[in-house]
């Protein structure tokens, strides 16, 4: 029997030149990059390098490249409309998958390549993961949420009990979900909730931490009041989401508990980011209590938090999908130095969702996930909103 030798073809490179580059670890801009590419993966990352032989070349001449943008907190199944809730709730799943699609797309057009999906209804989401021309979905299904609690019209309430988040845990994991989100407190959105209030007692959220840390997933809690932060905490939870010490008279503020939650390695999803939106303001009650949270945000930022921005994508008007590039202007405003907003929103981001091996930096082994834009993002964080070209795992997005 005659051997025969299979010859397969090797993929064309693709060299991208650009003026400066942000690689997502460095405080500083490197100067004339050239970025390779071997198909969805970086080959080769140099200054002033020389173009591979038979190379395509992408010339983005006065561009800065950066890693691809990495949300920590989006809600595709959210339509960022006047109501949300009431917009999904009459789209069955073909509509609603298709509007998410939708959301995907408005995302990689912003230049935001990876999303953490925090709140799907019936795991919608997790089709997205494998869907072309779609950022790459970290999916968390329908948060776990008490009966009657925040979103529990997304299909996630479970027996506000040891037994009851064990099983939704469960559930979460045979359905193939990469990270469990669980509603700590009540939230805005969700009628005869409150966000000072707790929606478990501690031992519950330590049982479901506990099943989830058995199966190899991580937790983040949605805590806006601070018992729900303390009892959260107490429970072992990887990440916390607001974290806003929201109280029924304005916001909590302790030291010792800022601390403890930096010590403990808690990741920070500071929801900021908004594009103004004329004639619309926050609500009062919210407006009130946002010089006090952000002076919150800025002292675990000074404590040495890992603080990312969550923008929570898709719950209004002021947060349409792909509105991260927003977030720099807020998390300079609590502090962090302009090469850590811009890890905030690409290496440590990815970091808090998982996938630090890959996303995140623009270097040799990591996906081929690239944002150029107009002006330097370290003088000028509205650079992020001149978006000259996106690719996202090696194909360039429309």
């Amino acid at each position: 029997m005659t051997k025969q030798l299979v010859v397969t073809e090797r993929r064309r490179l693709t060299a991208v030149r650009a003026a400066r580059l942000f690689d997502g670890v460095g405080a500083a801009l490197v100067p004339d990059p050239l970025v390779v590419l071997d198909g969805a993966t970086i080959l080769g990352v140099e200054s002033g390098g020389t173009v591979p032989a038979g190379a395509d070349v992408v010339d983005l001449a006065g561009t800065t490249l950066l890693p691809g943008l990495v949300d920590t907190h989006v809600h595709l199944a959210f339509d960022a409309s006047a109501d949300p809730v009431a917009r999904l709730a009459a789209r069955d799943d073909d509509q609603a998958r298709e509007a998410m699609a939708e959301a995907g797309r408005a995302s990689l057009r912003a230049g935001v390549t990876t999303v953490r999906d925090l709140g799907d209804r019936g795991y919608l989401s997790l089709a997205l993961r494998e869907r072309a021309g779609q950022p790459t979905v970290v999916a968390a299904g329908p948060p776990i949420t008490s009966p009657g609690g925040h979103c529990h019209f997304l299909g996630g309430a479970a027996e506000a009990s040891e037994a009851g988040v064990r099983a939704a845990v469960r559930e979460h994991v045979e359905r193939g979900t990469d990270v469990i989100k669980i509603m700590a407190s009540g939230g805005t959105m969700t009628p005869g909730t409150r966000q000072e209030d707790a929606q478990f007692d501690r031992d519950v959220l330590r049982a479901a931490v506990d099943e989830a840390h058995r199966h190899g997933l991580p937790v983040t809690a949605h805590a806006h009041g601070t018992a729900a932060i303390v009892d959260a905490l107490a429970a072992g939870v990887d990440g916390m989401e607001h974290v806003t010490f929201w109280s029924p008279a304005g916001v909590d503020h302790s030291e010792e508990l800022l601390r403890a939650l930096v010590d403990q390695g808690v990741a920070i999803g500071a929801t900021v980011g908004m594009v103004p939106v004329e004639g619309l303001a926050p609500p009062a009650e919210i407006a009130r209590r946002l010089p006090a949270v952000t002076r919150n945000y800025r002292r675990l930022h000074e404590l040495g938090a890992r603080v990312v921005a969550g923008t929570d994508a898709g719950i209004a008007p002021v947060k349409p999908h792909g509105v991260l590039p927003w977030a720099p202007l807020m998390l300079r405003q609590i502090g962090l130095s302009p090469a850590e907003t811009l890890r905030a929103i690409t290496s440590v981001a990815a970091g808090v969702c998982g996938l630090a091996h890959r996303k995140g930096r623009v270097a040799p082994g990591f996906d081929a996930d690239l944002l150029a834009v107009d002006g330097d993002p370290l003088a000028d964080p509205r650079a992020l909103l001149r978006v000259r070209a996106v690719c996202a795992r090696g194909t360039w997005v429309a």
